[in-house]
Protein backbone atom coordinates (compact mmCIF):
# COMPACT_ATOMS: atom_id res chain seq x y z
CA UNK A 1 0.00 0.00 0.00
CA UNK A 2 1.57 3.41 -0.99
CA UNK A 3 2.34 5.98 1.89
CA UNK A 4 -0.51 8.37 1.54
CA UNK A 5 -3.02 5.75 1.96
CA UNK A 6 -1.38 4.34 5.16
CA UNK A 7 -1.45 8.03 6.74
CA UNK A 8 -4.60 8.09 6.31
CA UNK A 9 -5.79 4.75 6.89
CA UNK A 10 -3.27 5.54 10.28
CA UNK A 11 -5.28 8.95 10.73
CA UNK A 12 -8.83 7.78 10.61
CA UNK A 13 -8.18 5.01 12.88
CA UNK A 14 -6.67 7.45 15.54
CA UNK A 15 -9.07 9.59 15.20
CA UNK A 16 -11.65 6.80 15.66
CA UNK A 17 -10.13 5.20 18.69
CA UNK A 18 -9.47 8.54 20.26
CA UNK A 19 -13.13 9.45 20.17
CA UNK A 20 -13.96 6.57 21.90
CA UNK A 21 -11.06 6.41 24.24
CA UNK A 22 -11.44 10.40 25.53
CA UNK A 23 -14.73 9.58 27.35
CA UNK A 24 -13.66 6.59 28.88
CA UNK A 25 -10.19 8.62 30.04
CA UNK A 26 -12.29 10.88 31.37
CA UNK A 27 -14.77 8.53 33.21
CA UNK A 28 -11.90 6.50 34.32
CA UNK A 29 -9.95 9.37 35.74
CA UNK A 30 -13.69 10.86 37.90
CA UNK A 31 -13.90 6.88 39.12
CA UNK A 32 -10.06 6.79 40.24
CA UNK A 33 -10.35 10.67 41.40
CA UNK A 34 -12.47 9.95 44.07
CA UNK A 35 -10.68 7.55 45.66
CA UNK A 36 -7.97 10.56 45.41
CA UNK A 37 -10.33 12.38 47.02
CA UNK A 38 -10.97 9.83 49.51
CA UNK A 39 -7.28 10.07 50.15
CA UNK A 40 -6.82 13.43 50.34
CA UNK A 41 -9.67 14.36 52.89
CA UNK A 42 -9.27 11.23 54.91
CA UNK A 43 -5.74 12.67 55.41
CA UNK A 44 -6.37 16.01 56.55
CA UNK A 45 -8.06 14.40 59.55
CA UNK A 46 -5.17 12.27 60.21
CA UNK A 47 -2.77 9.37 59.88
CA UNK A 48 -4.80 6.84 61.28
CA UNK A 49 -8.02 7.93 59.40
CA UNK A 50 -5.85 7.87 55.82
CA UNK A 51 -4.42 4.32 57.01
CA UNK A 52 -7.77 2.99 57.42
CA UNK A 53 -8.66 3.90 53.87
CA UNK A 54 -5.61 2.50 52.55
CA UNK A 55 -6.40 -0.68 54.04
CA UNK A 56 -10.04 -0.51 53.28
CA UNK A 57 -9.21 0.29 49.65
CA UNK A 58 -6.36 -3.07 49.62
CA UNK A 59 -9.55 -4.83 49.94
CA UNK A 60 -12.20 -3.71 48.57
CA UNK A 61 -10.55 -2.17 45.10
CA UNK A 62 -9.31 -5.68 44.06
CA UNK A 63 -13.07 -7.05 44.91
CA UNK A 64 -14.57 -4.47 42.96
CA UNK A 65 -12.17 -5.23 39.71
CA UNK A 66 -12.84 -8.88 39.82
CA UNK A 67 -16.42 -8.44 40.01
CA UNK A 68 -16.12 -5.97 37.16
CA UNK A 69 -13.49 -8.04 35.39
CA UNK A 70 -16.03 -10.10 35.22
CA UNK A 71 -18.71 -8.14 33.99
CA UNK A 72 -16.04 -6.68 31.14
CA UNK A 73 -17.26 -9.87 28.87
CA UNK A 74 -20.48 -7.65 27.99
CA UNK A 75 -18.57 -5.11 26.21
CA UNK A 76 -16.97 -7.60 23.22
CA UNK A 77 -20.40 -9.41 23.06
CA UNK A 78 -21.97 -6.12 22.46
CA UNK A 79 -19.12 -4.91 19.83
CA UNK A 80 -19.41 -7.74 18.25
CA UNK A 81 -23.76 -7.95 17.52
CA UNK A 82 -23.34 -3.98 16.72
CA UNK A 83 -20.88 -5.22 14.19
CA UNK A 84 -22.49 -7.66 12.89
CA UNK A 85 -25.89 -5.58 12.74
CA UNK A 86 -27.51 -7.78 15.02
CA UNK A 87 -29.17 -5.07 17.20
CA UNK A 88 -31.85 -7.27 18.68
CA UNK A 89 -29.91 -9.86 20.14
CA UNK A 90 -28.05 -6.82 22.45
CA UNK A 91 -31.19 -6.41 24.31
CA UNK A 92 -31.43 -10.16 25.64
CA UNK A 93 -27.72 -10.22 26.17
CA UNK A 94 -27.46 -7.34 28.63
CA UNK A 95 -30.63 -8.74 30.80
CA UNK A 96 -28.89 -12.01 31.31
CA UNK A 97 -25.46 -9.84 31.55
CA UNK A 98 -27.93 -7.77 35.02
CA UNK A 99 -28.41 -10.73 36.58
CA UNK A 100 -24.92 -11.74 36.15
CA UNK A 101 -23.60 -8.67 38.06
CA UNK A 102 -26.62 -8.60 41.02
CA UNK A 103 -25.34 -11.88 41.76
CA UNK A 104 -21.46 -10.89 41.74
CA UNK A 105 -22.59 -7.83 42.97
CA UNK A 106 -23.75 -9.30 46.22
CA UNK A 107 -20.94 -11.76 46.13
CA UNK A 108 -18.84 -9.14 46.55
CA UNK A 109 -20.36 -7.14 49.05
CA UNK A 110 -20.99 -10.25 51.41
CA UNK A 111 -16.82 -10.56 51.13
CA UNK A 112 -16.37 -7.27 52.02
CA UNK A 113 -18.80 -7.50 55.20
CA UNK A 114 -17.28 -10.31 56.64
CA UNK A 115 -13.16 -9.32 55.70
CA UNK A 116 -11.96 -8.59 59.22
CA UNK A 117 -10.14 -12.06 59.62
CA UNK A 118 -7.76 -11.11 56.36
CA UNK A 119 -6.78 -8.11 58.68
CA UNK A 120 -6.40 -9.96 61.53
CA UNK A 121 -4.21 -12.87 59.01
CA UNK A 122 -2.19 -9.84 57.73
CA UNK A 123 -1.13 -8.92 61.21
CA UNK A 124 -2.71 -4.84 60.63
CA UNK A 125 -2.03 -3.13 63.91
CA UNK A 126 -5.37 -3.20 65.95
CA UNK A 127 -6.23 0.08 66.10
CA UNK A 128 -7.15 0.26 62.77
CA UNK A 129 -9.07 -2.69 62.58
CA UNK A 130 -12.53 -1.28 63.52
CA UNK A 131 -11.98 1.72 61.11
CA UNK A 132 -10.96 -0.34 58.46
CA UNK A 133 -13.99 -2.71 58.89
CA UNK A 134 -16.07 0.62 59.12
CA UNK A 135 -15.16 1.55 56.12
CA UNK A 136 -15.47 -1.62 54.44
CA UNK A 137 -18.98 -2.29 55.66
CA UNK A 138 -20.08 1.17 54.41
CA UNK A 139 -18.53 0.49 50.80
CA UNK A 140 -20.15 -2.96 50.55
CA UNK A 141 -23.47 -1.35 50.78
CA UNK A 142 -22.87 -0.07 47.29
CA UNK A 143 -20.75 -3.13 45.68
CA UNK A 144 -24.45 -4.80 44.05
CA UNK A 145 -25.74 -0.90 42.44
CA UNK A 146 -21.98 -0.64 41.06
CA UNK A 147 -21.54 -3.92 39.55
CA UNK A 148 -25.61 -3.00 38.15
CA UNK A 149 -24.06 0.06 36.38
CA UNK A 150 -21.15 -1.69 35.02
CA UNK A 151 -23.03 -3.86 32.76
CA UNK A 152 -25.08 -0.78 31.44
CA UNK A 153 -21.87 0.74 30.86
CA UNK A 154 -20.06 -1.95 29.50
CA UNK A 155 -23.35 -1.78 26.97
CA UNK A 156 -22.88 1.55 26.21
CA UNK A 157 -19.22 1.33 25.36
CA UNK A 158 -20.01 -1.48 23.35
CA UNK A 159 -22.32 0.19 21.07
CA UNK A 160 -19.79 2.97 20.43
CA UNK A 161 -21.73 5.39 22.94
CA UNK A 162 -19.06 6.13 25.78
CA UNK A 163 -19.95 9.82 26.69
CA UNK A 164 -22.62 8.63 29.34
CA UNK A 165 -20.41 7.06 31.16
CA UNK A 166 -17.78 10.79 31.21
CA UNK A 167 -20.64 12.24 32.62
CA UNK A 168 -21.59 9.89 34.83
CA UNK A 169 -18.57 9.76 36.03
CA UNK A 170 -17.88 13.67 36.47
CA UNK A 171 -21.80 13.61 38.20
CA UNK A 172 -20.27 10.94 40.71
CA UNK A 173 -17.22 12.98 41.59
CA UNK A 174 -19.08 15.84 41.80
CA UNK A 175 -21.31 14.25 44.60
CA UNK A 176 -18.75 12.63 46.08
CA UNK A 177 -16.72 15.54 47.09
CA UNK A 178 -20.06 16.88 49.17
CA UNK A 179 -20.90 13.67 50.66
CA UNK A 180 -17.29 13.14 51.85
CA UNK A 181 -17.73 16.27 53.82
CA UNK A 182 -20.77 15.77 54.95
CA UNK A 183 -19.82 11.88 56.45
CA UNK A 184 -16.68 12.61 57.71
CA UNK A 185 -17.05 15.94 59.17
CA UNK A 186 -20.68 15.10 60.92
CA UNK A 187 -23.32 17.48 59.42
CA UNK A 188 -26.78 17.89 58.91
CA UNK A 189 -27.06 16.15 62.28
CA UNK A 190 -25.38 13.45 61.37
CA UNK A 191 -21.86 11.81 63.63
CA UNK A 192 -18.48 12.57 62.50
CA UNK A 193 -17.30 9.59 61.20
CA UNK A 194 -13.52 10.33 60.18
CA UNK A 195 -12.37 8.09 57.86
CA UNK A 196 -15.55 5.64 57.60
CA UNK A 197 -17.43 8.16 56.18
CA UNK A 198 -15.74 7.93 53.13
CA UNK A 199 -17.21 4.58 52.51
CA UNK A 200 -20.86 5.72 52.92
CA UNK A 201 -19.82 8.81 50.86
CA UNK A 202 -18.57 5.94 48.34
CA UNK A 203 -21.90 3.85 48.78
CA UNK A 204 -24.07 7.16 48.02
CA UNK A 205 -22.29 7.53 44.48
CA UNK A 206 -22.42 3.96 43.16
CA UNK A 207 -26.27 4.10 44.23
CA UNK A 208 -26.65 7.53 42.14
CA UNK A 209 -24.69 6.39 38.79
CA UNK A 210 -26.67 3.58 38.69
CA UNK A 211 -29.42 5.63 38.48
CA UNK A 212 -28.58 8.09 36.22
CA UNK A 213 -27.21 5.07 33.79
CA UNK A 214 -30.40 3.49 34.42
CA UNK A 215 -32.25 6.89 32.95
CA UNK A 216 -30.10 7.37 30.52
CA UNK A 217 -30.01 3.88 28.26
CA UNK A 218 -34.12 4.31 28.59
CA UNK A 219 -34.53 7.67 27.45
CA UNK A 220 -32.08 8.14 24.45
CA UNK A 221 -32.61 7.13 21.29
CA UNK A 222 -29.83 5.41 20.27
CA UNK A 223 -30.23 2.35 22.68
CA UNK A 224 -34.00 1.43 21.60
CA UNK A 225 -32.78 -0.76 18.94
CA UNK A 226 -31.18 -3.11 21.48
CA UNK A 227 -34.30 -3.47 22.95
CA UNK A 228 -32.99 -3.64 26.40
CA UNK A 229 -35.96 -2.60 28.52
CA UNK A 230 -38.69 -4.15 25.74
CA UNK A 231 -39.12 -7.40 28.43
CA UNK A 232 -38.51 -8.95 31.67
CA UNK A 233 -36.11 -12.37 31.18
CA UNK A 234 -35.10 -15.04 33.85
CA UNK A 235 -31.86 -15.98 34.37
CA UNK A 236 -30.85 -18.11 31.32
CA UNK A 237 -27.87 -20.66 32.21
CA UNK A 238 -26.65 -20.89 29.12
CA UNK A 239 -26.18 -17.19 28.22
CA UNK A 240 -24.53 -16.38 31.60
CA UNK A 241 -22.07 -19.12 31.45
CA UNK A 242 -21.00 -17.93 27.87
CA UNK A 243 -20.30 -14.36 29.77
CA UNK A 244 -18.60 -16.48 32.44
CA UNK A 245 -16.74 -18.12 30.27
CA UNK A 246 -15.21 -14.55 28.44
CA UNK A 247 -15.87 -12.42 31.58
CA UNK A 248 -14.21 -15.16 34.70
CA UNK A 249 -10.57 -15.05 32.98
CA UNK A 250 -10.88 -11.32 32.83
CA UNK A 251 -11.83 -10.79 35.83
CA UNK A 252 -9.22 -13.05 37.50
CA UNK A 253 -6.37 -11.32 35.63
CA UNK A 254 -7.41 -8.03 36.29
CA UNK A 255 -7.76 -9.08 40.16
CA UNK A 256 -4.54 -10.71 39.97
CA UNK A 257 -3.03 -7.46 38.76
CA UNK A 258 -4.36 -5.50 41.75
CA UNK A 259 -4.09 -7.98 44.41
CA UNK A 260 -0.37 -7.51 44.17
CA UNK A 261 -0.30 -3.96 45.07
CA UNK A 262 -3.08 -4.81 47.55
CA UNK A 263 -0.93 -7.93 49.01
CA UNK A 264 1.58 -4.76 49.30
CA UNK A 265 -0.30 -2.80 51.52
CA UNK A 266 -1.61 -5.52 53.74
CA UNK A 267 2.03 -7.11 54.39
CA UNK A 268 2.89 -3.41 55.62
CA UNK A 269 0.04 -2.64 57.59
CA UNK A 270 1.97 -3.44 61.08
CA UNK A 271 4.86 -1.27 59.96
CA UNK A 272 2.62 1.88 61.24
CA UNK A 273 0.03 4.50 60.01
CA UNK A 274 2.94 6.77 58.21
CA UNK A 275 4.25 3.98 56.17
CA UNK A 276 1.12 2.62 55.27
CA UNK A 277 0.22 6.41 54.60
CA UNK A 278 3.22 6.91 51.70
CA UNK A 279 2.39 3.69 50.23
CA UNK A 280 -1.35 4.33 49.24
CA UNK A 281 -0.14 8.02 48.01
CA UNK A 282 2.21 6.10 45.67
CA UNK A 283 -0.29 3.86 44.85
CA UNK A 284 -3.46 6.01 44.66
CA UNK A 285 -1.10 8.19 41.91
CA UNK A 286 -0.11 5.37 40.18
CA UNK A 287 -3.56 3.96 39.51
CA UNK A 288 -4.27 7.59 38.69
CA UNK A 289 -1.77 7.59 35.95
CA UNK A 290 -2.45 3.47 34.44
CA UNK A 291 -6.08 4.63 33.90
CA UNK A 292 -4.88 6.58 30.66
CA UNK A 293 -3.18 2.74 29.20
CA UNK A 294 -6.55 1.11 30.65
CA UNK A 295 -9.48 3.05 28.69
CA UNK A 296 -6.95 2.80 25.75
CA UNK A 297 -7.65 -0.86 26.09
CA UNK A 298 -11.29 -0.82 26.76
CA UNK A 299 -11.03 1.73 23.45
CA UNK A 300 -8.85 -1.00 21.37
CA UNK A 301 -11.43 -4.11 22.79
CA UNK A 302 -14.63 -2.07 20.97
CA UNK A 303 -12.49 -0.85 17.45
CA UNK A 304 -11.56 -4.80 17.75
CA UNK A 305 -15.55 -5.90 18.54
CA UNK A 306 -16.52 -3.82 16.06
CA UNK A 307 -14.43 -5.01 13.17
CA UNK A 308 -14.49 -8.47 13.39
CA UNK A 309 -18.41 -8.51 14.13
CA UNK A 310 -18.30 -6.99 10.46
CA UNK A 311 -15.88 -9.63 9.04
CA UNK A 312 -12.82 -7.45 9.05
CA UNK A 313 -9.84 -9.53 11.12
CA UNK A 314 -7.47 -7.65 8.85
CA UNK A 315 -8.90 -4.14 10.44
CA UNK A 316 -9.37 -6.14 13.94
CA UNK A 317 -5.45 -6.34 13.95
CA UNK A 318 -4.38 -2.76 12.80
CA UNK A 319 -6.95 -1.46 15.69
CA UNK A 320 -4.91 -3.12 18.23
CA UNK A 321 -1.63 -2.32 17.12
CA UNK A 322 -2.58 1.18 16.68
CA UNK A 323 -3.71 1.08 20.29
CA UNK A 324 -0.62 -0.48 21.67
CA UNK A 325 1.64 2.30 20.06
CA UNK A 326 -0.71 4.85 21.39
CA UNK A 327 -0.70 3.81 24.83
CA UNK A 328 3.40 3.44 24.57
CA UNK A 329 3.84 6.74 23.31
CA UNK A 330 1.71 8.27 26.76
CA UNK A 331 3.98 5.83 28.88
CA UNK A 332 6.83 7.61 27.70
CA UNK A 333 5.33 10.84 28.61
CA UNK A 334 4.27 9.60 32.50
CA UNK A 335 7.43 8.01 32.97
CA UNK A 336 9.21 11.16 32.54
CA UNK A 337 6.67 13.90 35.15
CA UNK A 338 6.94 10.99 37.68
CA UNK A 339 10.57 11.43 37.64
CA UNK A 340 10.82 15.08 37.24
CA UNK A 341 7.78 15.58 39.94
CA UNK A 342 8.30 12.93 42.16
CA UNK A 343 8.85 14.97 45.08
CA UNK A 344 6.18 17.35 44.65
CA UNK A 345 3.22 14.69 43.81
CA UNK A 346 3.37 13.44 47.37
CA UNK A 347 2.67 17.13 48.97
CA UNK A 348 -0.41 17.23 47.33
CA UNK A 349 -1.81 14.27 49.73
CA UNK A 350 0.15 14.79 52.65
CA UNK A 351 2.11 17.57 54.37
CA UNK A 352 4.05 14.85 56.91
CA UNK A 353 7.65 14.75 55.88
CA UNK A 354 7.84 10.90 56.63
CA UNK A 355 4.79 10.21 54.64
CA UNK A 356 6.64 12.86 51.46
CA UNK A 357 9.55 10.68 51.07
CA UNK A 358 8.31 7.37 51.43
CA UNK A 359 5.93 7.91 48.53
CA UNK A 360 8.48 9.82 46.98
CA UNK A 361 10.86 7.15 46.42
CA UNK A 362 7.97 4.74 45.64
CA UNK A 363 7.15 7.05 42.99
CA UNK A 364 10.62 5.98 41.19
CA UNK A 365 9.81 2.30 40.63
CA UNK A 366 6.37 3.49 39.55
CA UNK A 367 7.88 5.19 36.44
CA UNK A 368 10.03 2.02 35.90
CA UNK A 369 6.70 0.12 35.21
CA UNK A 370 5.12 2.36 33.17
CA UNK A 371 6.15 0.93 29.84
CA UNK A 372 5.14 -2.80 30.48
CA UNK A 373 1.72 -1.75 31.90
CA UNK A 374 0.76 0.17 28.83
CA UNK A 375 1.89 -2.57 26.41
CA UNK A 376 -0.17 -5.35 28.35
CA UNK A 377 -3.16 -3.75 28.73
CA UNK A 378 -3.48 -2.66 25.75
CA UNK A 379 -2.86 -6.21 24.11
CA UNK A 380 -5.41 -7.38 26.74
CA UNK A 381 -8.13 -5.24 25.31
CA UNK A 382 -7.32 -6.11 22.25
CA UNK A 383 -7.58 -9.76 23.39
CA UNK A 384 -11.00 -9.43 25.20
CA UNK A 385 -12.41 -8.07 21.57
CA UNK A 386 -11.66 -11.07 20.47
CA UNK A 387 -13.12 -12.78 22.78
CA UNK A 388 -9.89 -14.56 23.68
CA UNK A 389 -9.41 -14.28 27.48
CA UNK A 390 -7.99 -17.77 29.26
CA UNK A 391 -4.27 -16.17 27.84
CA UNK A 392 -4.56 -13.27 29.75
CA UNK A 393 -5.78 -14.65 33.12
CA UNK A 394 -2.71 -17.32 32.60
CA UNK A 395 -0.02 -15.08 31.94
CA UNK A 396 -1.38 -12.84 35.00
CA UNK A 397 -1.08 -15.06 37.54
CA UNK A 398 1.73 -16.73 36.26
CA UNK A 399 3.64 -13.38 36.74
CA UNK A 400 1.69 -12.15 39.81
CA UNK A 401 2.15 -15.38 41.56
CA UNK A 402 5.78 -15.44 41.32
CA UNK A 403 5.74 -11.61 42.47
CA UNK A 404 3.33 -12.61 45.71
CA UNK A 405 5.87 -15.82 46.92
CA UNK A 406 8.84 -13.60 46.80
CA UNK A 407 7.25 -10.70 48.96
CA UNK A 408 5.89 -13.32 51.42
CA UNK A 409 8.89 -14.73 51.43
CA UNK A 410 10.80 -11.77 52.05
CA UNK A 411 8.37 -10.56 54.77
Amino acid sequence: MPLEPRLQRLRRELRALVSLALPIIVAQLAHIAMGFVDTLMAGRVGPADLAAVALGNSLWVPTYLLTTGILLATTPKVAHLQGAGQQPEIGPLVRQALWLALAAGSGGALLLWNAEPALHLMQVEAALIEPTMGYLRAVACGIPAVALYYVLRCFSDGLGHTRPSMLIGIAGLLLNIPANYVFIHGKFGLPAMGGVGCGWATALVMIFMLLAMLVWTRRAPCYRPSRLFDRFDRPQWPVIRRLLGIGLPIGVAVFAEASIFSVIALLIGGLGAQVVAGHQIALNFSGLVFMIPYSLGMAVTVRVGHALGRGSPRDARFSAGVGMATALGFAALAAGAMLLLREGIPQIYSTDPAVVAIAGGLLLYSALFQFSDAIQVTAAGALRGYQDTPAIMLITLFAYSYCVTKLSYRQ
